[in-house]
This record gives C-alpha cells, structure tokens and sequence, in this order.
C-alpha cells in the first residue's frame, strides 16, 4: 500500500526547527513504516531565506510570509518552534481555526494562552499537542493524557529547568553562584539574559502546565508562587550536605481536597529522594496518584535535538489519530480553586544569623512558636562574634514559617538575612534523624 504524503509545515527554523526538519528527513522511512504516513517538510517561516542554516532546506522550503503556509490547503500540520507570545499566538490561532493541528513547543504560550487556543482546536475538528513545551525529549504529557486518564495524580513534582540545575550542581562542586551561571553561559545552556531560568519563571510556566495536565483543571500562570536560585548561597549547599540533602529548584503542583497549590522555588532535597540525583542539565517528573503510587521520568530537558524529538514523535501522533477524536479535547474537565497563598504545609530548613549572646535562642523558639511552628532539629555555628543557626522544622504552613522569619528579622539580635527553604522527602523528620 503506497504511503499517505503529509506535508508539513514549520513556524521558525533556527536550533529547534532545523532539527525538526534533520529527523523528518532521518527517520521518513521508520515513521512511513509505524504510521503509514511520510512527513515532508514543505514549508517553514523564517526572518530572512537567504541566511545559512545548520540544516540546508530544499529550494522554495523557506519563506518570510506566514500566508504561504496558511493558503497552502495541502498542509495539515504545522509545528510551531518559533517562540515568543507574539507573533506566534495570532498565528497558531488562526491555523487551528482553519482546520490544521499544531504541534508547538513554547512553553509560555500554553501556559498563558492554553484555554483560547483549545477551543479554537475544538472548533476546528484538529489537535494541539505541546509535549514539548515542558520537558523535551521526556514523554511527560503524553503519559499523563494517555496512560494516566484514571489514575487520579494528586502530585506533581519536578526538575524542569537544566539551566538551573546546572548551576546547582556546579554549586555542588564549589563553584560560585556567579562562576557557575558563567559556566552554564559557556556551554549553551543558559542564555546571555538567564532572567527566565534563574528566576523561576521558565519553570512556573512548565510547572502551570503539568499541573493543568494532570490535575484536568485549569492552572493559571498567576497561580503560581514562584522563587528563582539567585538567593542560593554556598552557604546552603553546605548546609544541605550536612543534613544529607541537595539544593535543587523544584516545581511542585498539589492537589489538597478541591484546590490546587502550584510553587516553584529552592528546596532542600532528600538524598534519597528520587529527584536528588537528578545532576547537570537534565530534567526529572514524579507523577503521585492513587493507583500509580508514584512514577519517576528523567532525561534530558533541553537541547535542540531533544526538542525536536518531542516535536517529531507529537506530529507523528497526530497523523496516526486523525480522524478518531483521540486527544483533540482540551485536558481541562473540571474547574478546582486554588489554595489561598502560606495554607499548604511543608517542613522548613531555616538558616538564621543572629547575635551569639544568653537568651537569643529562646527569643528565636518564642517567634516560632507563636506561629505554632515546631523545631525537629537545631545546630549553632559561631560566625565572626555571631552564630548561624540551623533550624530543621517539622510540617508547617508557608505563611506561617513566613511570618515567623518576618518577626525574627525585625529582633534587634538578627544579623544578616533569614532565608527559609522547604524540605521534600518522603521520610519523616524521626527516619531522617532530625526528632
């Protein structure tokens, strides 16, 4: 039987999209033989046709006119790997809305446009698939929305960034904040604006996603509190390794009865917690629920190739559902609050630098426990005439521990900084030695 001729079209062709373009080409005769279906690559937008590429495309493949892909009947499927909200947002609505499925890597586009964009592929009878938006080449999405539809996860927990774990594991390793961002720079993995990695907020858009996903609820990006690395010190690394944990950048989305919690930030990570040994530019998911008990994925999470393979294995679904109704709804079935900021509890590892006088520490113990917070653990290093105090605090609320730090601040024996870390473990603070 001969097989059906797909022509596709992409929307960007720099690192992502060229790749796209190199594993079509590479693998044709794999997904003709899965399938029954040849990808081509018939069209991709681009800035300027004339400039070199890493991956040379045929003549009339380039073009700087979005019309000629969206006039050209024949294309059924468009990858989106351009980036940005604008002009990529207007132009995946527009090719939903006139009947062509979309596969689309950006992150931030689901995640803030994501409802606008599934009912327009609702509308138009087509797909919009995205595994790619979050952790590249880890099947993450594509789990959840076909092999986890009744299995209730009530848990997200992940690695999404590499950027960031990058830099924490150079930290590790006794680089510096700054020597370690420099690095990752140097290699490719952060970009000369790292604003978005290091601040949270590429992960708090991947985090509003998963969670959507799995929670089948709408998780809106502003839901999520979100921390970057910047405040991490050696100081904290050294710390972590002394309670047998690893600093790590966690997004974490939890369901507590019929609200969601969604958070990103520096956490304080059992070293035998799956997600400790997650090192250098990878990625990790741990998917929770009641008849799953708990999953782990880890890969790479960024890289064009990586990407691009997401890309690649999101189109060929596509072409192998077409016509079936398989995942052309939205993942959203049902609409659940969000859990008011400080409410979801957590251990703490608190790191506070104070006066080294008498009394100091029961002025401490009097500001936490007026906040109902309970110490597992306390150690107390001298620090040039002052101490450094290391308090290990059984589960307590986040706005709470939040308060307590405010107050114990404001005391006129506090010197420095008192910084606050939430601890993920699987163990409670009596296994971990800390009661």
């Amino acid at each position: 039987m001969a097989a059906v001729d797909v022509p596709v079209a992409l929307l960007g062709y720099g690192t992502v999209g060229s790749a796209v373009h190199r594993l079509v080409e590479e693998s044709a005769d794999e997904i003709e033989r899965s399938t029954g279906h040849r990808l081509r690559i018939a069209r991709a937008l681009v800035r300027d046709p004339a400039r070199e590429r890493q991956f040379t495309a045929d003549g009339g493949v380039l073009t700087d006119d979005f019309a000629a892909i969206r006039d050209d009947a024949s294309i059924k499927v468009v990858a989106e790997v351009m980036g940005g909200l604008e002009p990529a947002g207007d132009y995946v609505l527009e090719l939903l809305r006139s009947g062509r499925s979309v596969v689309t890597a950006n992150k931030q586009l689901v995640a803030r446009r994501g409802s606008e964009l599934f009912r327009a592929a609702a509308e138009g009878g087509v797909q919009l698939r995205f595994e790619a938006s979050v952790c590249a080449a880890i099947p993450v999405i594509k789990l959840l929305r076909e092999s986890l539809i009744v299995t209730n996860v009530h848990r997200v927990l992940g690695i999404v960034n590499g950027t960031t774990n990058f830099i924490l594991s150079e930290m590790e390793a006794g680089r510096s904040y700054g020597d370690a961002l420099a690095e990752a720079q140097r290699l490719g993995f952060a970009e000369a604006d790292p604003t978005d990695d290091v601040g949270g907020f590429d992960a708090a858009a991947k985090t509003a996603i998963l969670a959507t996903v799995a929670f089948g609820s709408r998780v809106p990006l502003e839901w999520v509190e979100v921390d970057g690395i910047a405040g991490v010190t050696l100081d904290h690394i050294s710390a972590a390794r002394a309670l047998e944990m690893h600093v790590k950048l966690i997004g974490r989305a939890t369901i507590v009865g019929d609200r969601v919690d969604v958070r990103v930030g520096p956490a304080l990570v059992d070293r035998r917690h799956p997600l400790a040994a997650v090192d250098g530019a990878f990625n990790a998911v741990m998917l929770q629920g009641d008849a799953i008990r708990e999953i782990t994925l880890e890969g790479p999470g960024a890289g064009g190739m990586e990407t691009a393979s997401a890309v690649v294995a999101d189109m060929v679904s596509i072409v192998g559902t077409t016509g079936t109704g398989f995942l052309q709804n939205d993942p959203v079935w049902r609409e659940l609050d969000r859990l008011p900021a400080g409410e979801l509890p957590s251990p703490y590892y608190l790191r506070l630098a104070v006066e080294d006088r008498a009394g100091v520490l029961a002025r401490i113990a009097h500001e936490l426990a007026r906040e109902g917070i309970s110490v597992a653990r306390l150690v107390q290093q001298p620090a040039d005439g002052n101490a450094v105090l290391h308090v290990v605090t059984h589960e307590a609320p986040a706005g709470r521990v939040g308060a307590a730090l405010a107050a114990i601040r404001a005391l006129g024996e506090s010197r420095g900084e008192a910084s606050a870390l939430p601890v993920v473990s699987d163990r409670g603070v009596e296994e971990l030695g800390w009661a």
